[in-house]
């Protein structure tokens, strides 16, 4: 893998994933367990897309394995935005402000990277 020190979506994806589980274990704490496992699969797909993505064999692949990880992000405000309107399920609007944010970046990778 390269030097992922400065890569600010490699570092923003992993700290996402690493709230995930933390919130995921607190749904399991509440037997939400189905949608729990939901989001903790898109949740660190994101991350796990996105250190693909360092190694792509083209730009092509790259910019696929970057629409990927914008997927997995989609999904996941999904999950969380279903936990946060249902009934006794623990909120964590935090966390979908942060995914807003790894959205943004991983379109304006996407729109870059398209255009060189």
């Amino acid at each position: 893998m390269q030097n992922d020190k400065d890569n600010l979506i490699v570092k923003l994806s992993l700290e996402f994933a690493l709230d995930i589980i933390e919130y995921t274990e607190l749904l399991e704490d509440h037997k939400k367990y189905v949608i729990a496992k939901q989001l903790l699969r898109s949740g660190t797909s994101i991350g796990a897309s996105v250190f693909e993505a360092q190694n792509a064999e083209s730009k092509a692949d790259f910019i696929h394995k970057m629409k990927i990880a914008a997927k997995e992000a989609d999904e996941t405000a999904y999950w969380i935005t279903l936990c946060n309107l249902a009934k006794n399920y623990p909120t964590n609007a935090q966390l979908l402000e942060k995914l807003k944010s790894i959205i943004k970046v991983i379109s304006k990778i996407i729109s870059t990277s398209k255009s060189h």
